[in-house]
């Protein structure tokens, strides 16, 4: 491998080009019949659809230090050496709309791309899907579950549900059952639990042995404004839509309003999601009442139609 990849590897071990590149260079590069530790890895899309999301700088670098390990480990067994298998079972924690979901279903996309997972699809579960109404009935529903999910990525959202039920739920079952599940089915399947930061702190601590089994915890920071400004571009700009100066101006301080508030749906996407959509049934509303009406004027937002308020969130 050494020989075959020497360049790419050396510029890779002193930080001048990324995982990404070295995935892409691996994946382009055509190994010889004589080369017995070449170490096939295709390009991820997912991998660059990751990188293209707007904010998410540390969730950006964990994935690639994640990344980086699965490409040594790999080599290291291509090339007769000592390799220890990743255990990529993750926490996520954040508010809502930070982007959670989008990651976990991206992260089982990028796994089967570099092979460590064989299908990479996603299994989405909620309390109501894990846990059982008599004894017994919740490891079943869990392993059932489970094996929906080899071969992916089982993802939990608001996992701290789990264990909000009392002495007579069957949410800590659930929890015990997970945890057997991981031990049986180490490497076949990825589980994610996602929720807010707090409320995931103090469900981590419920099951001793449920912390040490999650070896990747990843933080979700709301959105800054200038990136929620950004996503506002993209998703009118996805929708053939553009905005007038004087819309931007107020969709910047109505965002401005809202970040400085501090609470849990202040910076994220589902805001901005939430006010632009909104604008546009208000534009649609507007177009209708004039009766005639240009194609600028069909995708333009105007001041009028940025709308303010708590029906935005």
């Amino acid at each position: 491998m050494k020989e075959y990849m020497d360049p790419i590897f050396d510029q890779f071990e002193q930080g001048k080009v990324s995982t990404e590149y070295v995935l892409k260079e691996l994946a382009n590069k055509k190994p010889k019949e004589s080369n017995p530790n070449y170490c096939d890895m295709k390009e991820s899309k997912a991998l660059e659809e990751l990188n293209d999301l707007i904010g998410l700088k540390d969730v950006k670098e964990i994935v690639e230090e994640i990344l980086a390990v699965v490409m040594i480990q790999k080599i290291r067994k291509e090339s007769g050496l000592k390799h220890e298998p990743l255990v990529s079972h993750m926490i996520f924690k954040g508010n809502p709309g930070t982007g959670k979901t989008t990651v976990a279903r991206l992260i089982g996309q990028i796994f089967s791309d570099i092979q460590l997972l064989e299908k990479g699809h996603i299994i989405e579960v909620e309390r109501a899907d894990l846990v059982g109404e008599y004894i017994g009935h919740t490891a079943v529903k869990v392993r059932e579950h489970i094996r929906k999910a080899l071969g992916g990525v089982m993802f939990i959202d608001e996992a701290y549900s789990l264990c909000r039920g009392g002495k007579k739920d069957f949410g800590k079952e659930a929890i015990d059952a997970l945890v057997k599940g991981m031990e049986d089915y180490k490497e076949q399947f990825i589980l994610i639990l996602a929720g807010y930061t707090d409320e995931m702190d103090d469900f981590l601590r419920t099951n001793p042995g449920l912390k040490s089994r999650f070896p990747i915890h990843i933080d979700f920071p709301d959105y800054t404004l200038e990136d929620l400004l950004k996503i506002a571009e993209v998703m009118l700009e996805d929708r053939e839509y553009t905005i007038s100066i004087g819309a931007k101006e107020k969709l910047t301080n109505i965002l401005k309003k809202h970040t400085k508030q501090g609470d849990i749906y202040s910076g994220n996407a589902r805001l901005v999601r939430n006010i632009v959509e909104k604008s546009i049934r208000k534009q649609a509303l507007r177009l209708k009442t004039t009766k005639k009406f240009t194609r600028s004027d069909l995708i333009t937002l105007k001041k009028q139609d940025v709308m303010e308020g708590e029906e935005n969130v």
